[in-house]
């Protein structure tokens, strides 16, 4: 817990992300003059017992030095980018400690389908628990619009939940989350207490993004609300001043603190709110809603007004009312073709018939209420 601007919790495990500006300042290539003090910190959290995990952005800032007569690099011009940019990031960040490191690099594919997200996230735990640093990275080169997690920041908060931590500390370029833009406010207040994320908070984080990067404070609050909701304490902080780290490892808070929630979200019901992207969507009638002391039959076929897109079993869909309204996220036990074709069925004893010797449409287990969330 935190009070005011004092820590009393013993950290186990720390995700700390760090984006561009403090990979490659001047775009000249990687810098290793704040990196030095990140490094620094790692260090000593990891003789203090602390197991962490290295979020470490900016590989398309630190290559771009290598393009220098392009002023708009295209999409293609920038996975190149990254991928000579990875290389010089990996090997400062080796240079800088004297224990293996492992680089880990993922799309958001890799995170949404729930095997290899499994997948990843035993590998996390199996490097930490043979002292091995996790660097981890989107995969710039490689990744498409449609399997872009988009920002690093997000991204830090997915691997925080996937690897089980307690802590997420989110480097910025200003000492954390103010009541208004400091840039353009000379009398904006930092804020060093958030109990709860709302819409207030989300308007003090504004829309801007960094020069060098794709995130700015707005995405670095969607972070903080992913990483609370699973009960993580999440912190922004200067990450160009060794005394903000120094502060932490005294049990300070030089920045913003994230309360986490008074009830988590357990892990697969965050996986899917926050992580798994829906491939389709199930429309029911505005009149609908989940009955949950019925388990075994949560949605039956004659609820269903519409389907769209498409999708497998096993996939995600978004369950959704008419009008709109948000209802849940869940596995689907049938594919698109199969459920539209029973959905369309005027004789509904066919629908139930077919139902009952095959199973439910989605279960308990594998599903996430969303509140009534409107659009």
């Amino acid at each position: 817990m935190v009070h005011g601007n004092s820590t009393n919790f013993k950290w186990q495990r720390v995700v700390i992300k760090v984006g561009s500006a403090l990979i490659a300042p001047d775009r000249k290539g990687v810098s290793s003059r704040y990196l030095l003090g990140i490094a620094q910190f790692i260090v000593r959290c990891r003789e203090m017992g602390i197991q962490v995990v290295l979020v470490s952005s900016g590989s398309v800032a630190a290559g771009a030095h290598l393009f220098p007569d392009i002023e708009k690099p295209s999409v293609s011009i920038k996975k190149a980018m990254a991928a000579a940019g990875q290389t010089e990031m990996i090997g400062i960040w080796n240079n800088l400690f004297d224990f293996a490191t492992a680089q880990i690099l993922m799309t958001h594919g890799d995170l949404r389908d729930r095997e290899r997200y499994v997948s990843v996230k035993n590998t996390i735990h199996t490097l930490l628990d043979n002292g091995i640093l996790p660097i981890i990275n989107e995969n710039d080169t490689v990744t498409t619009d449609k399997l872009r997690v988009g920002d690093n920041d997000n991204l830090s908060a997915m691997v925080a939940a996937a690897s089980d931590a307690d802590v997420l500390i989110i480097c910025s370029d200003i000492n954390g989350l103010y009541d208004k833009n400091p840039r353009t406010h000379s009398d904006a207040v930092l804020v060093p207490v958030i109990k709860e994320i709302n819409k207030r908070t989300y308007a003090m984080a504004g829309s801007e993004a960094g020069l060098l990067g794709t995130g700015g404070m707005r995405t670095k609050v969607e972070a903080a609300e992913k990483a609370t909701s699973h009960g993580i304490d999440t912190f922004i902080i200067n990450g160009f001043s060794e005394t903000a780290f120094n502060q932490l490892l005294a049990g300070q808070n030089p920045g913003t603190h994230f309360f986490p929630v008074a009830k988590p979200m357990k892990e697969l019901v965050h996986w899917m709110t926050y992580t798994s992207d829906a491939q389709g969507e199930v429309v029911v009638e505005n009149d609908f809603e989940f009955d949950m002391d019925i388990q075994s039959e949560l949605l039956t076929s004659e609820a269903i007004a519409e389907v769209r897109g498409q999708f497998t079993v096993g996939d995600t869909v978004l369950i959704s009312k008419r009008d709109g309204t948000k209802l849940a996220k869940a596995v689907s036990n049938y594919s698109s073709c199969l459920l539209s074709f029973i959905a369309d069925q005027d004789d509904d004893s066919f629908a139930t018939d077919f139902q009952s010797n095959t199973g439910s449409i989605i279960s308990p287990k594998n599903m996430a209420i969303l509140n009534n969330i409107k659009p």
